[in-house]
């Protein structure tokens, strides 16, 4: 009988609502709330016409909203342009990265060689090294290499400047796989290459992913390096050219309805992608695979 009446208790007791809980889920809909209003504020700006814009009072729906402002965008006939070198340029700085980086990690991961620890720690200064000093090297590199104004001339430039902080995160992935499950299956008969890329690989997986993201997310956004290396209107990337939206001249103020239809048509590459690669961005693939 006294069983039976903990045994209900405690049946009670786990269906009960903990207040601290119902707190902490609160806050994270409110953290989920203003992490996401901004992209709302931009889509539903994206909207509605200027004028509406302007007004002193905000709108917060756009009723009788429209895709003026994105039919505008694209009557400009430049953001096809901007879009491909955009996406060519992310593209090779993320499959270049993930090489070098990968390969990098593995090394200083996995083997002991002279220089080693001089090596892992010029990886770490090359990160200290402020970006805005280099642009004028850089800048001199390209031209005399014959290499501004291209696409290949920008994505060497990105991957030399994300290779090493992605260096940093495999490297933590590679670590963190036991080296015994290579030695388990080498045990079983196939080779040290055989077994790194039929065990040790696979697993890598989610650290691959969110290596490419960073470099992704780096290359993707970013405008400095552009604004320098690629001067010519027609070879601009995605960032420089949004930035003909905000441009005032004499003739003509700035359309805060294209300003934020632009940008959501920056964003919807993005998003595409996260899309694809969200289902591998998770942790834990390894945990169990070796026990005792």
């Amino acid at each position: 009988m006294t069983t039976a009446v903990a045994t209900e208790k405690k049946i009670k007791g786990g269906n009960r609502i903990r207040p601290g809980k119902v707190a902490l889920g609160f806050v994270g809909v409110i953290v989920a709330i203003v992490w996401a209003f901004p992209v709302y504020w931009m889509v539903n700006s994206a909207m509605l016409p200027n004028v509406v814009l302007e007004r002193s009072t905000p709108t917060w729906v756009p009723f009788g909203g429209s895709f003026k402002n994105f039919t505008a965008v694209f009557e400009r006939g430049t953001f096809t342009s901007a879009l491909g070198i955009s996406v060519a340029v992310a593209m090779i700085t993320v499959f270049f990265c993930l090489i070098f980086a990968f390969l990098a990690a593995l090394a200083i991961s996995r083997f002991r060689f002279r220089g080693r620890k001089s090596f892992i720690l010029a990886v770490l200064l090359i990160q200290m090294l402020p970006a805005e000093g280099l642009f004028i090297a850089q800048y001199r590199l390209m031209g005399t290499l014959g290499m501004l104004n291209s696409i290949v001339g920008l994505s060497i430039i990105y991957i030399a400047a994300v290779v090493p902080f992605t260096v940093w995160m495999l490297r933590g992935f590679v670590a963190g796989i036991p080296a015994d499950l290579e030695e388990a299956a080498m045990v079983d008969g196939l080779s040290r290459t055989q077994a790194f890329l039929r065990i040790t690989f696979p697993l890598l997986a989610p650290g691959l992913v969110a290596s490419g993201v960073y470099a992704f997310l780096q290359a993707w956004n970013e405008f400095t390096v552009a604004l320098v290396i690629m001067q010519d209107q027609d070879m601009q990337t995605l960032p420089l050219w949004l930035r003909s939206f905000v441009q005032q001249s004499s003739s003509r103020a700035i359309d805060w309805g294209e300003v934020m239809a632009a940008s959501t048509l920056v964003a919807v590459p993005v998003i595409i992608f996260f899309m694809f690669v969200q289902g591998r961005m998770t942790s834990g693939l390894v945990s169990g695979a070796v026990k005792g």
